[in-house]
Order: structure tokens, then sequence, then C-alpha cells
């Protein structure tokens, strides 16, 4: 019994130490691993919006109109002077799993571009949205998610239509074509939000416009 108990507590130190180093570990590593993650995203912004001079989180404000897809990150991209667009970090299931897409819109409403971050799908088959060398038109060499580019919203994007698939990934094809579409159309519905707030005329701009004079403080009161 008791080099039972010698060898039970000699066990739990082990776990207990195992334990901690994984933690230390674990503290040490965790800063650079999410600043790794910010610079790639940073990259593949840019790579969508090549004038970007900046990013503002406006992830509070974007809401998925689907079950089946969320934002874990949205930005307004601005270029020194103006405005370009909205990227959308996406993330829906596919045929693997868990899938992670940056889909960029412009201010036309067209896509200005969609990078596939992460996915779990069969190797050759559907992870080929990732690979770079993998064409679903190879006369024009444009790969999966480079077929977005420039694509109106108000298209179908139905896949072995207006959308093309990966050889034998329906499945993974249809699932990432319906993230890129959910982001997207959030995107364009923003980016009218925000147009049609900026265009609305004040009180007093709208009665300059027609002539009446500006109503200004309280309404009168009756009397002589």
């Amino acid at each position: 019994m008791k080099g039972n108990a010698r060898l039970g507590l000699i066990l739990a130190v082990f776990a207990a130490v195992g334990c901690g180093t994984l933690a230390v570990v674990q503290a040490i590593t965790a800063p650079a691993i999410a600043m790794q993650s910010e610079k790639a995203l940073n990259e593949s912004l840019t790579k969508l919006f090549p004038e970007a001079a900046s990013f503002e989180d406006i992830t509070e404000t974007l809401k998925s109109t689907s079950e089946t897809v969320s934002f874990e990150k949205a930005y307004l991209v601005k270029s020194a002077a103006a405005p370009l667009g909205v990227a959308v970090k996406a993330v829906g299931t596919s045929y693997g799993g868990t899938a992670k897409l940056l889909v960029g819109v412009g201010l036309t409403r067209s896509i200005a571009g969609v990078s596939v971050l992460e996915l779990a799908d069969t190797a050759g088959l559907g992870q080929n949205a990732m690979n770079e060398g993998y064409y679903v038109n190879k006369a024009e060499k444009i790969t999966f998610p480079g077929q977005f580019k420039g694509k109106y919203l108000t298209d179908a994007f139905e896949v072995k239509k207006d959308v093309a698939a990966i050889t034998a990934a329906t499945i993974s094809s249809k699932a990432l074509t319906g993230i890129v579409k959910t982001a997207a159309d959030a995107a364009a519905a923003w980016l009218e939000n925000q147009t049609a707030v900026s265009a609305a005329p004040t009180d007093q701009a709208a009665a300059a416009a027609s002539g009446a004079p500006a109503q200004t403080g309280a309404a009168p009161t009756g009397g002589k």
C-alpha cells in the first residue's frame, strides 16, 4: 500500500510539473503567436486592398444574417484620402470543419478579393481552395478564391453556374461560396447604410434647400 501511495504521489508531482511547464510555455509563446496571426491578417488585408493605409475596426456594427456564418472581425478599409471598402473575416463550416475567409467589398458593391485563411478540407480536393497553384480556370490561371474578384453581388453565386467548382469537391465549393456571399452582402449593406447616413440632410440644410426658415430652439407656445 505504501509503495502504491508513493508511486501515486510521484505521478501527481510529475503531472503538476508538466502542467506548470505547459502553462509557462503557453504564456511565453501566446503573444508571439498572436502577433504572427495579426501580421498575416494585415498582409491579407493589404493584398485585397493594395492602396490601404489604415483599417478601422467595425466588428461590432456588422452582423451576419446566417446562422452558420459568423464574423470574427470586420474593418473599414481606408486609403490616405478616402474609404476603399469593407473587409470581413468570416467563419463558417466546410466539408472538413471550420473555414475562415477574408472577404473584401469595394465601394462599387463588387468583391475586391477573397482569401482563404484556414481550411481543414481534404488534401488534394477541397484543400485546393488554398492552393495558389490550382486553377479553376487554367487558361487564365484563376484560382478558386480568385474568381470572386470583381464579381457583383447581384450575381447568383451558384456553384457550377456562375461559380466554378473545385474538381471533385462540390461540397467544399458550395460551403466556401456561401461564406463569401454572406460576408459580402453584410459588407455591402453596411456601406449602403453609411452612405445613406452621410447623405441625409440636417434640418437646417433641408430648410435652406427648400427656402423655408429653419426651426431653432423649442417650439413656440401660444399667446398674444
